[in-house]
Protein backbone atom coordinates (compact mmCIF):
# COMPACT_ATOMS: atom_id res chain seq x y z
CA UNK A 1 0.00 0.00 0.00
CA UNK A 2 1.31 3.46 -0.88
CA UNK A 3 2.41 5.77 1.90
CA UNK A 4 -0.11 8.44 0.89
CA UNK A 5 -2.95 5.90 1.13
CA UNK A 6 -1.80 4.77 4.56
CA UNK A 7 -1.40 8.39 5.66
CA UNK A 8 -4.94 9.17 4.54
CA UNK A 9 -6.29 6.19 6.46
CA UNK A 10 -4.48 7.33 9.60
CA UNK A 11 -5.89 10.85 9.23
CA UNK A 12 -9.43 9.50 8.78
CA UNK A 13 -9.17 7.03 11.69
CA UNK A 14 -7.72 9.68 14.00
CA UNK A 15 -10.34 12.24 12.96
CA UNK A 16 -13.19 9.80 13.58
CA UNK A 17 -11.75 8.65 16.90
CA UNK A 18 -11.80 12.29 18.03
CA UNK A 19 -15.39 12.75 16.91
CA UNK A 20 -14.50 15.35 14.29
CA UNK A 21 -16.28 15.84 11.01
CA UNK A 22 -14.25 16.23 7.87
CA UNK A 23 -15.51 19.81 7.65
CA UNK A 24 -14.38 20.63 11.20
CA UNK A 25 -10.90 19.19 10.69
CA UNK A 26 -10.52 20.90 7.32
CA UNK A 27 -11.51 24.26 8.78
CA UNK A 28 -9.20 23.88 11.77
CA UNK A 29 -6.27 22.86 9.53
CA UNK A 30 -6.99 25.62 6.98
CA UNK A 31 -7.91 23.26 4.16
CA UNK A 32 -10.97 22.76 2.01
CA UNK A 33 -13.03 19.73 2.98
CA UNK A 34 -12.79 18.39 -0.59
CA UNK A 35 -8.98 18.56 -0.48
CA UNK A 36 -8.97 16.81 2.90
CA UNK A 37 -11.29 14.14 1.50
CA UNK A 38 -8.83 13.51 -1.32
CA UNK A 39 -6.01 13.22 1.23
CA UNK A 40 -8.04 10.71 3.24
CA UNK A 41 -8.69 8.65 0.10
CA UNK A 42 -4.99 8.69 -0.83
CA UNK A 43 -5.49 10.78 -3.94
CA UNK A 44 -3.26 13.70 -2.89
CA UNK A 45 0.35 14.08 -1.84
CA UNK A 46 0.19 16.57 1.02
CA UNK A 47 3.12 18.87 1.71
CA UNK A 48 4.99 18.75 5.00
CA UNK A 49 3.20 21.95 6.02
CA UNK A 50 -0.18 20.27 5.45
CA UNK A 51 0.93 17.19 7.40
CA UNK A 52 2.06 19.40 10.28
CA UNK A 53 -1.23 21.32 10.22
CA UNK A 54 -3.33 18.16 10.25
CA UNK A 55 -1.27 16.68 13.06
CA UNK A 56 -1.64 19.85 15.13
CA UNK A 57 -5.41 19.92 14.54
CA UNK A 58 -5.64 16.24 15.53
CA UNK A 59 -3.33 16.78 18.55
CA UNK A 60 -0.85 14.09 17.46
CA UNK A 61 2.80 14.10 16.42
CA UNK A 62 3.16 14.26 12.62
CA UNK A 63 5.14 11.02 12.45
CA UNK A 64 2.24 9.05 13.95
CA UNK A 65 0.21 9.76 10.82
CA UNK A 66 2.97 8.24 8.69
CA UNK A 67 3.46 4.98 10.56
CA UNK A 68 2.73 1.75 8.68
Amino acid sequence: MELRTKFGQHVRETRISRGMTIEALAQDAGLSYSYLGEIERGLRNPTLAVIEGLAASLAVQPHTLLLP
